[in-house]
């Protein structure tokens, strides 16, 4: 840079002045992490109180699925039917026997819950090669959704994110792991 540079730059800031240190507020660093909390009872244990489906002959593979917990908002239940909410993670459960799917779906929904995400997807399939025994995956998804504390709503997905063969799933906010010791 030579001085014509230097002077035309001197003239295009103006004058200059220090900014004073005093003014910034006291810095406090960030509290060192804290290990999530682990709930104490045993895996199996809570793997095995999701109850099995009930056989349910009248839900066949296009019918609609949808939840709320009762307070819910009907705002909230409308976007989540709309798929209006940004997709945090997803589970695809295709292939799985109903108890690899059982401990999928709970390890999932406790883990996103634990992440504090808001709204996941859960691709069940619509059923359509179970044959005559209807869906199988699907009202055991229903069911056990259902059952978990951490599930706020559910809704089937728009056509585009599924159609009847997945899942919309609003997870309750997490306020247990901020508050841990």
């Amino acid at each position: 840079m030579d001085d014509e540079d230097g002077e035309l730059f001197r003239q295009a800031i103006g004058q200059v002045r220090p900014v004073r240190t005093d003014q910034h507020p006291d810095y406090r660093p960030a509290p060192p992490p804290r290990p999530l909390q682990r709930d104490p009872a045993p895996r199996q244990l809570i793997e095995d109180s999701l109850q099995d489906p009930p056989d349910d002959p009248d839900l066949q593979p296009g019918d609609i699925l949808s939840y709320a917990r009762p307070g819910t908002s009907r705002q909230m239940i409308r976007r989540l039917r709309r798929g209006q909410y940004r997709i945090d993670a997803e589970l695809d459960l295709h292939g799985l026997g109903l108890r690899e799917a059982r401990q999928a779906l709970l390890a999932f929904v406790r883990e996103r819950h634990l992440q504090r995400l808001g709204c996941v997807r859960i691709i069940h399939g619509k059923g359509w090669r179970s044959g005559n025994h209807g869906p199988v995956l699907k009202p055991g998804v229903n069911h056990w959704l259902r059952q978990l504390d951490e599930v706020l709503a559910f809704a089937s997905a728009r056509p585009v994110d599924g159609g009847t063969g997945a899942l919309y799933v609003l997870l309750r906010a997490n306020s247990t792991s901020a508050n841990s010791t």
